[in-house]
């Protein structure tokens, strides 16, 4: 048993040094670089609660925080609905099943310049293809990326056609546990296709359900690379989300205690959430 143990202890090591290096020493020293203020060149000067003090009195923090709020009302539910009813399509019978699962995932695989680089075209005024299809109905609208009100639902637009892939996948994987048995006697008890999908598959889908959710809003508070690419934050700031402010603060401004004070403020937000998710996955598989 001894053995076995030192054997576990062994291949463990590896992974957990690696663990320890690359998080949670960084988590340790963020937490502590947060009560300093510090410009990445000089000694780091300590100033206890202020740069906390900074940040909840700071608008710029909060619209930031809005905006990464904002982003995530507009895309988590849209990619968890349509991550749903794509894998439904292409869990039925169909003519090239295969090949349509490889179209909808293929987005996934594609680098995020590649696929800013692609919509932030589609979006451009006068020529781009979007602003084609709308003069084509009647509407004329043009600068999609450069009005405060259409920025970010354009770019919740660009990151749902690029994950909701992802989403498709882990439906499927989830559909292909159900057993048909279950839909045949529901099919001898008289129940149609929709009926089957309200009383079967979305209750037996609840761990995915959840999963897909956690995953999802987690990585939409996230967000960055779309908005550093595509608008830069603007126009007027009114794309400017949190982890963009962070940066600013700690590469740009040099402010670094600042920036890992609301760094380790928005951990703990998206730590709150993951944990309140988690426990409710848990308890759905209890029951």
């Amino acid at each position: 048993m001894k053995k076995n143990s030192i054997k576990v202890y062994l291949f463990f090591l590896p992974f957990g040094v690696l663990y320890g290096l690359f998080l949670i020493y960084p988590l340790i020293n963020g937490f502590r670089m947060s009560f300093f203020d510090w410009d990445l060149f000089g000694e780091p000067q300590f100033i206890g609660l202020q740069n906390f003090s900074k940040m909840f009195n700071d608008p710029t923090f909060w619209s930031s925080l809005w905006h990464t709020v904002y982003f995530v009302i507009l895309t988590v539910p849209l990619l968890v609905i349509l991550g749903f009813l794509m894998a439904l399509l292409l869990n039925s019978k169909i003519y090239m099943k295969r090949l349509f699962r490889m179209l909808f995932f293929f987005p996934y695989v594609l680098s995020i310049t590649i696929v800013c680089s692609i919509w932030a075209f589609l979006y451009q005024p006068h020529f781009g293809i979007i602003d084609k299809i709308f003069e084509i109905i009647g509407i004329n609208y043009t600068g999609w990326l450069l009005d405060p009100k259409t920025a970010m639902p354009a770019i919740a637009l660009t990151t749902i056609w690029w994950t909701l892939g992802f989403n498709v996948i882990l439906y499927l994987a989830g559909l292909q546990e159900i057993s048909d048995s279950v839909y045949e006697a529901a099919t001898i008890d008289g129940a149609n296709s929709f009926q089957k999908t309200i009383f079967i598959t979305i209750p037996l889908l609840k761990r995915t359900h959840a999963l897909v959710l956690v995953l999802q809003t987690i990585a939409s508070l996230q967000i960055f690379g779309q908005v550093y690419i595509m608008t830069g934050g603007g126009p007027q700031g009114s794309t400017r989300v949190l982890i963009q402010y962070i940066y600013d603060q700690g590469f740009r401004y040099f402010r670094m205690g600042y920036a890992q004070a609301m760094a380790l403020f928005f951990f703990a937000i998206m730590f709150v959430i993951a944990f309140i998710q988690i426990r409710l996955t848990l308890r759905t598989g209890g029951e």
